[in-house]
């Protein structure tokens, strides 16, 4: 299938007919060179980044006791003894 090459500001453009359209809601595609000067345009792979800040934002919706996170490094304490002896006195977690 042939299809045009134009300018588009500073960038080499190519337009791709609707038969070989990207799937909906790509943003992004990878172009690597291959051998004998052919390209391969592929939708680009989804990253990580932003993760943090999703993490944070669930802290701001009530996620984390008192809105709060955990500082790095910090272990929540839990008191296993009191649900174990409950467990053992009448089969019923404290």
């Amino acid at each position: 299938m042939r299809t045009r090459v134009f300018r588009s500001g500073n960038s080499q453009a190519v337009r791709i007919p609707v038969e070989l359209q990207l799937p909906p809601g790509v943003k992004e595609v990878e172009i690597e060179a291959m051998p004998g000067g052919d390209l391969l345009i592929r939708p680009a792979l989804r990253r990580l980044t932003g993760l943090a800040d999703s993490f944070s934002a669930m802290g701001a919706l009530g996620w984390f006791p008192d809105g709060q996170r955990p500082d790095a490094g910090e272990e929540l304490e839990r008191d296993w003894g009191t649900w174990g002896a409950a467990k053992a006195g009448n089969g019923e977690p404290g």
